[in-house]
């Protein structure tokens, strides 16, 4: 057995010490008495959301795959199913390899090369991304006096070069004759076949503007669900804050989520709730127990996932040890 590597054990550390110190600051039997009155029918409103995000999240990754595997015969089903199992097994799986990864693995096994598995999934990836940036660039102008004015200058800055980034990076004429001499500078071998072809895999964005347009709607469509998961999760909480504050705030902690500090965001989400809704009024108790309800709700969204993967493996099919000795070699 593997043991988590030192990094992977520092995330967990820097996890557990930062929730452990906000939930100190935060009273913790006042958390408890808020997660314990919460009004559980939107609680199930909420569960309801997160399906539909899923389904869309699944629907959009599939649209991300017809132009780099054409010839293939993917339905929403198959994707929906490689997406559930994949994002509950990414769960227990250290971060080298991840749901990403699991994701590329079980899709190579329907026919698509390895290539346009991984350039599918980083594009899912860059888009979902981008999506929450260009959210929050808009809303940070309707942000509370209470917010600091430096994020609104940061998070402008972080949507206009990462928009530059991806356009040029997808459209412009020399961008991948550039990428093809850094990876010869910096690559060899094996290393340098495999990212070569990942290189000419995305390259066929360029000639699918519609698709990504796509791909961009249902990416922004996604964040304003999730923006309205954390509102109804305030409200079963019986959080006064409106609307408008969760489109400003949750589209930050989305992106603090993203850094590699700790493990699926824990603590550094609680440290971004307590925070930033501190600006609109609502106390560290409401805050930390809106958090966990947030980062639990993902968590309840990954159980479909789980009860395929029981029922029928990773790749539709019982052979757990064929799928993992497979993850080992990607």
């Amino acid at each position: 057995m593997n043991l988590p590597s030192p990094g992977a054990l520092l995330r967990i550390a820097v996890a557990l010490g930062l929730t452990a110190f906000i939930l100190w600051q935060s009273d913790p039997r006042a958390v408890g008495a808020e997660l314990a009155g919460v009004d559980w029918r939107w609680i199930a409103a909420t569960l309801l959301l997160v399906l539909v995000d899923r389904a869309l999240m699944a629907w959009r990754w599939l649209v991300l795959l017809r132009p780099v595997a054409p010839g293939s015969r993917l339905t929403l089903p198959i994707v929906l199913r490689i997406f559930f199992v994949s994002t509950f097994v990414g769960t227990f799986l250290p971060a080298s390899v991840g749901g990403d990864a699991v994701r590329a693995v079980s899709l190579s096994r329907h026919g698509v090369a390895m290539a346009d598995s991984v350039a599918s999934v980083l594009a899912d990836r860059v888009f979902g991304t981008l999506a929450i940036l260009l959210i929050a660039t808009v809303a940070v102008f309707y942000a509370p006096a209470g917010m600091p004015e430096w994020i609104a200058s940061v998070t402008v800055a972080l949507t206009a070069v990462s928009t530059a980034g991806v356009a040029m990076g997808l459209f412009h004429a020399g961008a991948e004759g550039l990428a093809e001499r850094v990876l010869q500078l910096l690559t060899r071998g094996r290393l340098l076949k495999a990212a070569t072809n990942l290189l000419r895999s995305l390259r066929r964005y360029a000639h699918a503007p519609a698709a990504l347009a796509s791909v961009l709607t249902g990416s922004v469509a996604v964040q304003l669900l999730r923006i309205s998961q954390a509102w109804m999760l305030g409200l079963a909480l019986g959080i006064p804050a409106g609307f408008l504050a969760y489109l400003v705030y949750i589209p930050v902690i989305l992106l603090v989520m993203l850094l590699p500090i700790t493990i699926n965001g824990l603590g550094t989400s609680q440290a971004a709730f307590v925070w930033l809704f501190a600006a609109s009024g609502v106390s560290r108790e409401d805050a930390f127990a809106l958090s966990v309800l947030f980062l639990a709700l993902g968590t309840v969204g990954n159980l479909p996932g789980g009860i395929l993967y029981a029922t029928s493996g990773l790749h539709g099919r019982p052979a757990v040890d064929a799928s993992v000795e497979d993850l080992r070699r990607f």
